[in-house]
């Protein structure tokens, strides 16, 4: 009979880590005598950080004392004491490959369910002082797992485990582990696992996620922890493209209609998608721009607003003419028009408007039955490009509707004629309007217009899958549980080399030169300020998967899954010549 060994707790702390203070509550140890568990946590224990860990779905969490024996085999060490590996239960039994999802247990006074294996984090190699110890514990099928309260009550070490019930569909933990991160995901057990109640909503959408992939061909990568990707790239790298007209579309805005020089017909294209373009010869100036209009196999059109202080914006202003050479990436971006018959939410604000005008060329193209809503935000008259053309397009649709906002109307910007209200396309003007709730929403435009939008419609209701966001520049941080510093904006490192491989952060607009000194992209990355998002540092969770425009990159070690094609990892990643990422 499986028995519980020890009970560790610890409350979060911040311990030093390579010159960063992480708030963390891996740090366990054994305590004596009976121990009262709570729907959230065992008395005496906490957890740094929540978005990762704890929970009522995470609220415990099991090691095995058989695991123990193996990483001491495995990395040649000895000494471990309970709670070692960060876990609240250290218990003799209950093997990864035996334990179900959905499985009951009696422990003393409490009664638990299992809800999903351990996510494991960098914040374990800290504890374990082995860097690639996430990676490890998902290769080797030990990650632990997370119990749920069903019933409060006291427990200690020595008690009995029990179980009652046994999980639906008989998916352990090891092989629901290895069926998210891992390669060979299968439809058949994708299909069992979600349907097993006792799965935290977490991995249940990540599991949508990879049996949604399954569906779709051509699609390649890990949908389960990336979302979707969107198809591969036509082509890697580069391509050179002439100016064929320079359209101006407002006062701050203007449009390039960029044609292939060889000739050839451009590869199909999706509406919302982006490219790279890279300007000037000496020292090129690299920026992503979402494609504005209609699809097309002849040519390309991107808009671009100057800026303040833009050196990208201003040199596509003052210094590009027409019949220049430029060179540019494949489109590329997961921001893209999903097929259905249901509304489409088209909101915008500012030069966000780009890539939503491509998704309502493709619907007009398609003379689409669905209803089809326009809000669109700007300051005045002056600064609304496409107008139009919008105007067009949506007196094409049966179900266009559209609704225009100037924030502050010039005085001969004419109401009802040129827009509809004054103000801010916000939640107030979706509900006065009278705007579906059950559609798909598209929204591109500042970071708080975004934000705002995205949480107001989760809180009327609006599934999170229905919302649909596309951020200019570089997006934003994740880095869980490393205390806040204050931010700097993307820069070369002091000591930058001028030397070695050039390695371009393309959204940041910046390049660095690579040095040995860094153990990985990711590391240079964060030397530059530049935003980045990871959690296990070492191939596991695919939180740091990026763009790769053009280059190539070995890795160290291997991921555990392949990145999507077109995109890489950067925390186990160096580069091979020059690299431009999509950062």
């Amino acid at each position: 009979m499986a028995r519980l060994l020890s009970i560790n707790v610890g409350l979060p702390k911040d311990i030093a880590w390579e010159g960063r203070t992480v708030h963390t509550g891996i740090l366990k140890r054994p305590v004596d005598g009976p121990q009262m568990v709570r729907r959230l946590n065992i008395d005496g224990d906490g957890q740094g950080d929540l978005a990762g860990h704890g929970g009522e779905h995470r609220a415990v969490l099991v090691y095995q004392q058989d695991s123990y024996r193996f990483w001491e085999n495995q990395l040649g060490r000895s000494g471990f004491g309970c709670g070692q590996f960060g876990e609240n239960f250290t218990v003799d039994g209950l093997a990864d490959d035996q334990v179900y999802v959905g499985d009951r247990y009696r422990i003393g006074g409490a009664l638990f369910e299992v809800t999903q294996p351990r996510v494991t984090c960098y914040r374990l190699g800290i504890r374990m002082d082995e860097p690639d110890m996430a990676a490890l514990l998902v290769k080797h099928g030990r990650p632990g797992f997370y119990l749920r309260v069903i019933e409060e009550g006291a427990v200690a070490a020595g008690d009995a485990i029990v179980r009652e019930t046994t999980g639906p569909n008989a998916v352990s933990i090891a092989a629901i582990n290895a069926l998210l991160y891992l390669p060979g995901h299968d439809p058949d057990l994708l299909e069992r696992a979600i349907a097993v109640p006792a799965l935290s909503e977490g991995w249940r959408s990540s599991l949508r996620g990879l049996l949604d992939q399954a569906d779709k061909k051509g699609t390649t990568g890990n949908s389960g922890l990336t979302g979707p990707t969107g198809p591969p790239p036509a082509w890697r790298g580069f391509r050179p493209f002439r100016i064929a007209a320079k359209i101006r579309e407002s006062d701050a805005v203007i449009s390039l209609i960029l044609e292939p020089t060889d000739g050839q017909p451009l590869p199909p294209t999706l509406p919302g998608q982006f490219i790279v373009l890279s300007m000037g010869a000496t020292s090129p100036l690299m920026r992503s721009y979402s494609l504005s209009g209609e699809a097309s196999a002849a040519r390309y059109r991107v808009s671009i607003k100057r800026e303040p202080h833009g050196l990208a914006s201003a040199y596509a202003n003052d210094t590009l003419e027409i019949g220049d050479l430029i060179q540019a990436s494949a489109p590329r971006g997961s921001f893209t028009l999903a097929p259905g018959e249901g509304p489409v939410v088209l909101l915008s604000a500012g030069i966000g408007v780009t890539p939503v005008l491509a998704m309502l060329h493709a619907l007009a193209a398609a003379a689409s039955g669905r209803e089809v809503w326009w809000l669109y935000g700007t300051r005045n008259g002056r600064a609304h490009p496409f107008a139009h053309e919008v105007h067009r397009l949506l007196a094409s649709l049966a179900g266009g509707k559209s609704h225009i906002c100037y924030s502050a109307p010039d005085p001969g910007d004419r109401r009802e004629i040129d827009y509809d209200s004054v103000g801010h396309v916000d939640m107030a003007l979706i509900t006065a309007l009278g705007v579906p709730l059950d559609g798909d929403f598209y929204l591109c435009g500042p970071t708080a217009f975004m934000a705002g939008l995205s949480d107001g419609l989760a809180q009327a209701g609006v599934a999170r899958s229905r919302i649909h966001s596309e951020a200019f520049g570089a997006g934003p941080s994740m880095t869980p549980g490393v205390a806040a510093a204050p931010s700097r904006a993307p820069h070369a490192p002091p000591d930058d080399p001028a030397s070695g491989p050039a390695i371009s952060f393309a959204r940041s607009g910046i390049t660095a030169h690579w040095q040995p000194r860094f153990m990985s992209l990711l590391e240079l990355a964060e030397a530059c300020d530049v935003p980045v998002r990871w959690s296990c540092r070492t191939g596991v969770c695919h939180n740091c998967e990026s763009g790769v425009i053009s280059g190539g990159v070995r890795y160290q070690p291997d991921p555990l899954d392949a990145p999507a094609e077109g995109n890489l990892l950067l925390c186990c990643s160096r580069p091979e010549g020059n690299v431009v990422l999509d950062l």
